[in-house]
């Protein structure tokens, strides 16, 4: 007989596999032609897209969305709307303002291989098209407005931006920081970007109140794990495994989990977390396959 375990997550993986390459395809269309004027914007656009990617967000999207039986094509605009703000929010952490890192994804970063002034506008660029693309998801006007205002909210003061001014506060100070401080700084820079791909995809689906309930306690569990483990990779992984500078965190004193807490106790939480997912996503049942299979590789990732 069959392992219906094992059996399960062969099918999640043939849906994200399938989910991958869409995102992949609709992103590539979304973008500018870089061969039309202004060439070097559109080229730093696309440079900070299409150079790989986990590609986490567009598949919560439509792990979610798979839940309540929506269409991919529906789901297409949406997940690559949350790519791109989170594009987006890369180019601008990697200028020397912020984190000044010259890596991402294997690949110099945007203002390395462009300039500083093109990665900016490039930035912007990126985040103006995510709502550009949002407004046409192939929806009703009302869950149109609902998914506009929740990834605004996400990508703001009350959320990512909020986190990453949270995240350079505590630069060069991260031992002052307490956990607690911590952990509401990544609920914000990574959590409510995360938070948002899901209840998009919920939403496309017209989910109940319970159902985002979940999904929300679902979000924030993985949004916490996913940090939880880049902090662990900044220590314990390479740089040419993760595709950016490894140690980054340590050499600026930056607040991480390993740094309040130690290593031992962030790998304890990263199991912690997989027990809250899990938890939070039990009463769907096998239909919520993918979501989980999301939830072990942001858990057991090695970049």
């Amino acid at each position: 007989m069959s392992d219906p375990v094992l059996t399960g997550q062969v099918q999640a993986g043939h849906l994200l596999s399938g989910w991958r390459e869409r995102a992949d395809s609709a992103l590539a269309q979304a973008l500018p032609d870089p061969q039309s004027s202004p060439q070097a914007l559109h080229a730093a656009m696309r440079h900070a897209v299409l150079l790989g990617g986990k590609r986490m967000r567009p598949l919560l999207v439509h792990a979610a969305g798979h839940l309540f039986g929506v269409d991919d094509d529906v789901l297409d605009a949406p997940a690559s709307a949350v790519e791109l703000i989170h594009a987006y929010s890369l180019v601008h952490d990697d200028l020397p303002a912020m984190d000044d890192d010259a890596l991402r994804r294997g690949q110099p970063t945007v203002h390395v291989a462009f300039d500083e002034a093109t990665a900016i506008l490039a930035g912007d660029a990126l985040q103006s098209l995510a709502f550009e693309v949002l407004a046409g998801t192939k929806v009703d006007d009302a869950t149109r407005v609902a998914l506009l205002r929740t990834l605004a909210v996400a990508s703001g003061a009350a959320g990512m931006c909020g986190g990453q001014a949270l995240d350079l506060a505590a630069t060069g100070n991260g031992s002052a920081l307490p956990v607690a401080g911590l952990e509401r700084l990544h609920a914000l820079k990574t959590g409510a970007l995360i938070r948002a791909a899901v209840r998009m995809g919920a939403l496309c689906g017209h989910a109940g109140d319970d159902d985002l309930q979940r999904l929300d306690r679902y979000a924030a569990a993985l949004g916490l794990a996913f940090q939880v483990r880049d902090d662990i990779l900044d220590i314990e992984g390479d740089s040419a495994t993760l595709g950016k500078t490894a140690g980054k965190d340590q050499a600026q004193d930056k607040a991480t989990f390993p740094a309040l807490i130690g290593l031992a106790a962030s790998h304890a939480r990263l199991e912690e977390l997989r027990t809250a997912m899990s938890d939070a996503i039990a009463p769907f049942g096998e239909r919520a396959g993918a979501l989980a299979a999301l939830g072990r590789m942001a858990i057991e990732r090695d970049r």
